[in-house]
């Protein structure tokens, strides 16, 4: 089957073509500045990239039509006819308690995933007009919706309960939800493969860290506990997100600097994390090298980030009562080796030792593990796109 994967932005919109049985890729690219100029990227399996300016994407039914007319050009698409997509898949933000796991998309799918808009209202939206674009222009093709949250749906009440009134999750639904799920869903799978184990033998920690990071307790195949929560601002100090802090911190800032809500989360959402500390840039590749160079702010931004993920290594070990291997994925994860050094750098006594050899590896499936150690480390790039295309093929047929 040939599966079309969509994640749609506000702006932007990432789409591949690929064939989920042999994991074969044969198409990619993106829509930028969809509303305003048009930036389309289209690179076909084999080929150079092709790069085009100015393309006229005043909504984002123009930029699904420039993806389709690409994937059946005659010189540089890579299908015959719109008859050989067999599905789309959605990449949808939030699916709130609805949603337990990916679902072909109906017009009663689309109506609660509409109810979920308040609780991902920069994400939800453009996931919705994304799906609508497709169905006007690909009638009759299955569409299949895939949530970030839903990996997370099986955590207990003790772990996404808030100590607030009860009510406010009885009646507005605030709890812990949990994001990049369908990335640890997949590394979490891969990591059983790799290991030789059933998944649900395994107590495994995935840590996704990048610009947007989230670690997750998964004890038998499930989400027991995430660090994300109601929003995706919640859990570790991010490339430009705060990550958790105390409330009451923003009472003291608004008063202080007479600054509305949205002022503040403005603050909190991109202009905070390790762009904040550092003043430097929420990329942790300028932060290692002005390190290097004596800037202590952005040395210091990069260690609190890691001292986050240490901690939370530890309490979920703690939460399942015990771990079996710790994962490392995202563009930080995968590639930063002294990142994932400096982390497990003193969980020596839970067993999590890696060998510095095998941990010069960049962005390859690989377990970094010191020889003897009793909880194995390993790397694996994550493949969203691939975990949408399996759970929408899955559904299709």
């Amino acid at each position: 089957m040939n599966i079309l994967v969509i994640n749609a932005g506000s702006s932007s919109l990432k789409y591949q073509l690929l064939n989920p049985e042999t994991q074969q890729v044969l198409a990619k690219g993106l829509c930028e500045r969809i509303g305003i100029d048009g930036k389309f990227t289209y690179k076909p399996e084999g080929k150079t990239a092709i790069k085009e300016a100015d393309v006229a994407m005043p909504t984002h039914n123009e930029a699904i039509k420039a993806v389709l007319d690409a994937l059946v050009d005659p010189q540089n698409g890579v299908i015959g006819s719109m008859k050989e997509i067999d599905a789309v898949g959605h990449r949808v933000v939030h699916g709130g308690e609805k949603f337990a796991k990916s679902v072909l998309i109906t017009g009663e799918v689309m109506a609660a995933i509409e109810e979920c808009n308040p609780l991902a209202p920069l994400h939800n939206p453009a996931n919705i007009i994304g799906i609508k674009a497709c169905q006007a222009l690909m009638p009759g093709t299955p569409m299949v919706a895939v949530f970030d949250t839903a990996f997370h749906q099986t955590m207990p009440p003790v772990a996404y309960t808030y100590a607030l009134p009860y009510e406010y999750y009885e009646t507005d639904k605030v709890r812990r939800y949990g994001f990049h799920g369908t990335s640890h869903k997949y590394v979490t799978q891969r990591a059983a493969a790799m290991l030789g184990k059933p998944i649900e033998e395994l107590k495994l920690i995935s840590c996704h860290l990048g610009n947007g990071s989230s670690v997750t307790a998964v004890d038998g195949g499930k989400s027991v506990d995430t660090s994300m929560g109601f929003t995706p601002l919640a859990g570790l100090p991010m490339g430009t997100r705060t990550g958790d802090i105390d409330a009451g911190i923003l009472e003291y800032l608004m008063g202080k600097y007479n600054m509305d809500i949205k002022e503040m989360l403005n603050v909190m959402n991109k202009k905070s994390g390790v762009l904040g500390i550092s003043g430097v840039s929420s990329d942790f590749r300028d932060l290692e090298s002005a390190g290097k160079e004596g800037n202590t702010r952005a040395a210091l931004a990069v260690e609190v980030f890691e001292y986050g993920v240490k901690k939370l290594i530890g309490s979920y070990a703690a939460a399942m009562g015990g771990v079996d291997a710790v994962i490392f994925t995202a563009g930080v994860g995968e590639n930063g080796g002294h990142n994932r050094e400096s982390i497990v750098s003193g969980l020596e006594f839970m067993g999590i030792k890696i060998d510095p050899e095998k941990n010069k590896v960049r962005g390859e499936e690989i377990d970094i593990s010191a020889e003897g150690a009793a909880v194995r480390t390993l790397v694996i790039p994550t493949n969203e796109e691939l975990m949408i295309a399996i759970d929408t093929a899955a559904l299709a047929k």
